[in-house]
């Protein structure tokens, strides 16, 4: 009999505990689901700020109040109307200097990455066999020149006897015969002279283009030819600098319109990270085809260069700028939404949200031209636009330095304005009771800080539109 009471006994406290960890297991269920009553992050949030009490949790547009939104005003400007592209710094020219004559390289009057002019003197090879050169052809030619004064000396005395009938006339013509050969026979030891003088200053190698002076490519002592293949060193001629990148063929009608007017189209290059401008400079031609594989043609701007920092072969990011439109609608490009209606703004008046179809006409960093129904001065949605539709009400809120730069960029709009709805929301929930809200361990943590520094209004609609936006389970 004891052991069938033990047996019932132990199976009763294993019910007992089926039914706890039952229990447990749909308690933590219902708090994973985000607590549809008050429990919930929503909740938790509304009794905390003690301002929501009685606004339905709704879903995405389930809110009965107005959608808070960053808004900024339309300009009227000049806008400035830029391709961007990505190119590499060349060298107006380049020259690889080589020796003319053979020889010993007897001294090197450069310095490796320094400026050098025209006409320098770069580099000395041994001249001494070219000196003997010239000596013996400058001797050459002494002795026939000697030789043709001796010879039109005789040509004189002939002409004097054949005069008188004293020599024949035979005599006379084969020393005006003599008398033009050697002069022939001068001409060519002159050339020989000039020859030699020309080898003796090939000694002094000189620069061909003025320029930056590259590595050497030889040493001192060593015995240089005209047909090294590296040369003596390379000239890379720097001012001017000339930039050659790849822009869309469509741009190239509007870019040889320029052109043919003599119109400068100035062109501008920046750094790797687009936060230092290097130099300012124009068009100065294309390339005389249209690269079929991308659709592209080669533009080459020349810059001044005349502090030398560009450097050929350098990376550059280029702004060619075609024109300016006067005078235009200007808006960040935060507030450029596309849809079904097509490319629109959101218009905030008096918390009245109105929907304005607009055209695009260029973009220039956060900002882009527009044409359509909107009017300088309106004020534009630019952080919260996704949740807005038109006729719907909307209360503008001052967007938190990160969340404005995000928005005003143009990019991760909807992360942005996450960030800012977020920026801050346990203060009022910290206040109520001292203890910590359960909706912080129900969002992430690096948002906890940035949701407590939030008015209850924003980090209210956070929580409901997190809590709408999350999956089901």
């Amino acid at each position: 009999m004891q052991n069938k009471d033990s047996k019932g006994s132990n199976k009763t406290w294993i019910w007992i505990v089926v039914a706890v960890i039952a229990i447990a297991a749909g308690a933590w269920w219902w708090k994973g689901r985000g607590g549809e009553g008050a429990e919930g992050p929503a909740g938790a949030a509304s009794a905390a700020s003690g301002a929501g009490a009685g606004r339905p949790a709704g879903g995405r547009f389930g809110r009965s109040g107005p959608q808070p939104v960053t808004v900024a005003a339309v300009q009227k400007r000049d806008m400035a109307v830029v391709v961007d592209a990505i190119g590499s710094i060349a060298s107006a020219n380049t020259a690889v200097v080589h020796a003319k004559v053979s020889g010993e390289l007897k001294a090197i009057y450069f310095h490796e990455g320094q400026p050098v002019k025209a006409g320098q003197v770069l580099a000395l090879i041994d001249p001494r066999p070219y000196e003997i050169a010239r000596d013996q052809a400058l001797a050459t030619l002494a002795r026939d020149q000697a030789q043709l004064e001796n010879a039109r000396a005789d040509l004189a005395r002939y002409k004097d006897l054949v005069a008188k009938e004293a020599a024949p006339r035979q005599q006379l013509d084969t020393q005006q015969a003599l008398v033009r050969q050697l002069e022939a026979t001068l001409l060519s030891d002159q050339a020989a002279v000039d020859n030699a003088k020309l080898q003796l200053s090939y000694t002094r190698v000189t620069a061909p283009i003025a320029g930056q002076a590259g590595l050497k490519q030889a040493d001192l002592g060593n015995n240089i030819t005209p047909g090294d293949a590296n040369g003596l060193l390379s000239i890379a001629q720097t001012q001017p600098a000339a930039v050659v990148f790849a822009v869309p063929d469509a741009r190239l009608a509007r870019i040889r319109q320029q052109l043919g007017d003599k119109q400068a189209l100035p062109v501008q290059a920046w750094d790797r990270e687009r936060r230092s401008k290097l130099a300012e400079g124009r068009v100065a031609s294309t390339d005389n085809a249209i690269d079929a594989t991308t659709g592209t043609i080669k533009v080459k701007a020349l810059f001044d260069n005349k502090d030398g920092g560009l450097f050929p072969n350098q990376f550059v990011n280029v702004r060619l700028q075609l024109d300016t439109l006067k005078d235009a609608t200007v808006v960040p490009v935060a507030a450029v939404q596309r849809g079904a209606p097509g490319t629109f703004v959101y218009v905030v008046a008096d918390g009245q949200v109105a929907l304005r179809k607009v055209q695009v006409l260029a973009t220039d960093g956060d900002a882009t031209a527009v044409q359509g129904e909107v009017k300088p001065g309106e004020q534009v949605v630019i952080d919260g636009a996704d949740r807005l539709r038109d006729g719907g009400k909307a209360e503008v809120i001052k967007a938190p330095a990160g969340a404005a730069s995000g928005a005003s960029g143009g990019r991760g709009r909807r992360g942005a304005g996450a960030a800012s709805a977020a920026s801050g929301a346990s203060a009022a929930s910290s206040a109520g009771d001292g203890e910590r809200p359960r909706w912080e361990s129900r969002v992430p943590p690096e948002m906890v800080e940035k949701l407590r520094a939030m008015s209850p209004e924003d980090r209210r609609a956070w929580l409901q539109e997190h809590r709408a936006s999350a999956p089901s389970q």
